[in-house]
Parts: structure tokens; sequence; C-alpha cells
């Protein structure tokens, strides 16, 4: 296969990048429509978060920050195992969203129908006031995804993987080469550009995943466990660029189980325990005065205690 950039395709007609909004403070914890209140009394309920504008943006940790990502009554049942049940999320522009859980809690299918990668049985879920599964094509347009189970086009090298990415979301060639050689740059893989997307090792995969998903500058990014498998130096960077990207008014959601990370980077949590969310709100709310580990070791049904295996104490010679 040869390496290096995919030669040039006719240039589609060229999609404006996303407007940034201010750089924001810490978000505090969701509200219903009930409890926004103003001077004169509570607001007229509504059915839909409002679209984001430079006009209307508040600054990050004000109350009045506009709802980028909605979800009401997300359920999904695979057979007669209930994954997701009734989960409602309210993520706001601006925020550094995590979402933790035990393995099997339902993290990942949640996410899954946050982005539009499955259907679910019921609920809604809305990205800047678009619904994602009624308007699939114009919400996408302002999410970039990094999903579970990576499935890349990994017979591509590097280079022609991002630039793939960049076409495919309707940027213009040059837009695509800039952008490409600015992640390649602080994902720090230029040694590997010309290599086959499968012959990377995991924690590469995931940096060239992330990369596509950003390429097209995104209102929203949807990240499910990206810090696996990347080594610590790595992580550091990559931490680096998510927090640029929310101090510029972007909006982040990732699920983690690095709780250390998740209570040092973002400012809201929900904690999601067999398919319902126990607990969301800022990261001081949902603690207490506890560790977020122990928050969460709580609310999943606290520690259990390993009996027996004696055997494991009488070692084989």
């Amino acid at each position: 296969m040869q390496t290096g950039l995919a030669p040039p395709v006719p240039e589609p007609q060229t999609v404006p990048e996303p407007q940034t909004v201010p750089a924001h403070k810490t978000v505090p914890a969701p509200q219903t429509n009930a409890e926004r209140g103003s001077p004169s009394g509570p607001r007229p309920r509504s059915t839909r978060a409002p679209r984001i504008s430079p006009t209307v943006a508040s600054p990050r940790g004000s109350s009045d920050a506009p709802v980028l990502l909605s979800a009401v009554g997300l359920s999904k049942r695979f057979g007669q195992n209930v994954a997701v049940s009734g989960i409602d999320l309210e993520v706001r522009a601006g925020s550094f969203f995590g979402i933790v859980g035990p393995n099997g809690a339902g993290k990942t299918t949640t996410l899954s129908m946050i982005t539009g990668l499955l259907r679910p049985d019921g609920g809604s879920v809305e990205v800047n006031g678009i619904d994602v599964w009624r308007k699939s094509r114009e919400a996408k347009k302002g999410i970039g995804v990094l999903p579970d189970r990576l499935r890349l086009f990994d017979r591509l090298t590097g280079s022609q993987l991002l630039y793939y990415a960049g076409i495919l979301r309707g940027l213009d060639n040059e837009t695509v080469r800039k952008r490409s050689a600015d992640l390649v740059s602080a994902f720090g893989l230029e040694d590997a550009l010309g290599r086959l997307v499968a012959d990377y090792s995991a924690g590469m995969t995931k940096k060239i995943a992330l990369a596509c998903a950003m390429i097209h500058s995104p209102r929203l990014l949807v990240l499910d466990e990206p810090f696996e498998s990347v080594d610590p130096v790595s992580a550091v960077t990559v931490t680096e660029i998510l927090q640029k990207y929310v101090a510029a008014g972007g909006t982040v959601v990732l699920s983690s189980h690095g709780m250390d990370m998740i209570q040092r980077v973002c400012d809201n949590v929900a904690i999601i325990v067999r398919g319902t969310v126990l607990a969301s709100g800022t990261i001081d709310e949902v603690r207490g005065e506890q560790s977020l580990e122990d928050r969460f070791v709580e609310l999943a049904g606290g520690r259990e205690v390993a009996e027996g295996m004696e055997w494991l104490h009488s070692f084989s010679n």
C-alpha cells in the first residue's frame, strides 16, 4: 500500500468551522427546568435544549450556561438484560463531564446512544438543540466520538486515515492537511504517519482515533475510556489538549475508571450503577466529605470482602 497522505480528491464544499464559545468556569450541578429561576420567578418549561451561539453563551460556572447535551429517559435492553434504565443527563457548554461506574454499569451503552451509534429503546437525546435520532446527520456534525472497541480502517496509514476522516467531515483538502499536521504534532505521531494503523500499538491507535475525532473541531467530544492503554506521558499530553479545548469553549464527556484523573480534571461527574444514574453534579457535590473513589464504592455497593482462597497463601515450589 502506498504510504503518506492519500492523493487529493475533488474538494467538497467547505463546512464552516464551528464557532467556539468563551472560556467558562466550573459548571454547577444540573438543574431541572422547574428549578432554574429568575428574579421574576421560574422560567417556562422547555422541551429542547437551547442552541449555542456567541450571543447567548454564558461564562462557565453560570447557571444560565446553555445546555449542550440533554439525554432524557434513555433505556436499552439486550434480550432479558436491562443495560440502561431511564438515564437522564444534562451537560452544559464548556463542561468537562466525567461518567464513572463499575464494569457492566451501562456507561458504554449510554455513550453509544448519545452519539447516535446505538438506537435506544426509549428516551431522547439532543445535542445543541438537535435531536440525535430524528436529525442524525445534522446532530453528528457537532460531535466527535472516540468509541469503545475501536473499529478503524486500519489498512490505511496514519496520514491516510486522518485525511479520510477530514474529507468525510466535509473539510477541504488544504484544511485537512493543515489540521492533520497540527494534530500529528500535538499527539506525537510524526514517526508513525507512514505505517499502517494495523501495526500501531494500542496506545498509538487510541491517539490516532482521538485525532480523527477532533479534526472537524466539534462542539462536543464524547470519549469512551480515552486513557486506556495510553502511557503516562501521552496521557498528560492528551489531558492538556482536552483542557485547552474546554477552556476555548468545547465540551467533553468521557468515561473512565481512573477516579484520580476524573477528580483532577472534570468539573462535573455522574455515577452510573446498574444502568441508572445514582449521583450527578459537580465533583464536590457528588463526593461530599469523601474522596470520589470512596463515594463511588459506597454507591456501587461497598467493598466486597474476599474470604476463603487460603490455598493462595500456600505457595507452590
